[in-house]
C-alpha cells in the first residue's frame, strides 16, 4: 500500500513539474511541433490502413488535434471522440462533422446531444490518446482521472500517444492499472513499443 501511495505522489509531483513546463512553452514552438506531430501521425501505416479511429478533441494546452479530426472525416474513415458520462467513465461517440461537438461539463468539446452512435472498444482500430507527458517506452502521464486507462483496457486497438518532445520524461511512474501505449509520437520521432 505504501509503494502505491508513493507512486501516486510521484505522479502528482511530475504533473506539477510538467504543468510548469507547459506554461513556459512559447507559441511558435507549439505550432511547429504540432504541425510535425500531425505529419508523423498521418504518415503512420497504422493510421492509414484502419477504418475506425478514436481521437481526443484537444484543449488549448494540448497538441491541436482539429487538423487530424478533419483529415479523418474527409478520408472516409469512421471517427469516434470521447465523452465523459460519469465519474471516471467515458464513452466514444461516432461523429460525422465537427459541428456535432459542443462544450461539455469540463469545457472540453465533446459530442453534443444529437450524437447517438456509441462505438464499442472492439470497433476501434486505432486510438490517438492525449497526455500531460509520457516517456519513450509508452508510459503515459494523464490528468489522474483514469478515464482513458479504464476505456483502453477494454480495447485491442493500436494505442498511440502524442507528446511534444520538450514535455517528455525519461521515465513515467506507473501503477498496475496504467495502460502502456504501442506508439509514442513527438515532433522529432515515432517510437514503436514492442511487446
Amino acid at each position: 500500500m505504501e509503494l502505491r501511495e508513493s507512486i501516486k505522489e510521484q505522479k502528482k509531483q511530475k504533473r506539477r513539474e510538467i504543468k510548469q513546463r507547459i506554461s513556459e512553452l512559447d507559441s511558435p514552438y507549439c505550432m511547429e511541433a504540432d504541425r510535425k506531430i500531425l505529419e508523423n501521425v498521418l504518415g503512420l501505416k497504422e493510421f492509414q490502413q484502419v477504418k475506425t479511429i478514436f481521437c481526443y478533441v484537444s484543449t488549448k494546452t494540448e497538441i491541436d488535434t482539429i487538423p487530424i479530426l478533419k483529415e479523418i472525416l474527409t478520408s472516409g474513415k469512421r471517427l469516434g471522440v470521447p465523452k465523459c458520462t460519469g465519474k471516471g467513465i467515458m464513452e466514444v461517440y461516432e461523429i460525422s462533422s465537427l459541428d456535432e461537438l459542443a462544450a461539455g461539463a469540463y469545457g472540453i468539446l465533446e459530442p453534443d446531444e444529437s450524437c447517438e452512435k456509441i462505438l464499442s472498444p472492439e470497433e476501434i482500430d486505432f486510438s490517438l490518446i492525449p497526455c500531460i507527458s509520457c516517456d519513450r517506452e509508452g508510459r503515459r502521464l494523464g490528468h489522474g482521472g483514469g478515464y482513458y486507462d479504464r476505456y483502453l483496457e477494454q480495447s485491442r486497438s493500436v494505442k498511440a500517444i502524442v507528446c511534444r518532445s520538450r514535455l517528455m520524461l525519461d521515465e513515467v511512474p506507473t501503477e498496475p492499472h496504467d495502460v502502456r501505449m504501442d506508439l509514442v509520437i513527438s515532433e522529432e520521432k515515432v517510437w514503436r513499443i514492442s511487446g
